[in-house]
């Protein structure tokens, strides 16, 4: 069951985040799925962390962006979606190659939105699982 209720594609999620945090650490959207999103961030010297692995906070703006992403699109015209909470468990780290994520809701309703975010390297391995609130606000 296709869930978008406001138009969607990769090229207008691009646009939406152009000049954003997310420009400038290079994620990029892959996919619009029927109830999911898929997007990516590229392991490399703006992502890591000292110790060579992409760092844990930037798993947490993919995610956000994806979950984020989700629940405004998701939700009636003239809605907004703005972020309640935000957790991530870091399952594995990765060096090298990029880290794509999938977003796919877990509870929609009237007032709030619970969207879950898998995070995996280039095997196919899960690097995080992130779990995202949101709130959905009536217009104005």
């Amino acid at each position: 069951m296709r869930i978008w209720q406001k138009p969607i594609s990769v090229e207008l999620l691009t646009q939406s985040t152009t000049g954003t945090a997310d420009s400038h650490l290079g994620i990029e959207f892959l996919e619009v799925g029927d109830d999911y999103l898929v997007g990516r961030v590229p392991v490399d010297e703006r992502t890591r962390q000292p110790y060579g692995l992409l760092h844990g906070g930037v798993s947490v703006v993919l995610a956000e962006t994806l979950g984020s992403c989700g629940a405004a699109f998701s939700c009636p015209p003239g809605y907004r979606a703005v972020g309640l909470d935000i957790n991530a468990n870091h399952l594995k780290g990765v060096r090298g190659g990029w880290v794509t994520g999938t977003a796919r809701p877990i509870h929609r309703g009237s007032t709030t939105h619970v969207w879950q975010i898998e995070l995996r390297d280039d095997a196919g391995d899960m690097s995080c699982i992130s779990r995202i609130t949101m709130a959905i606000l009536a217009p104005r």
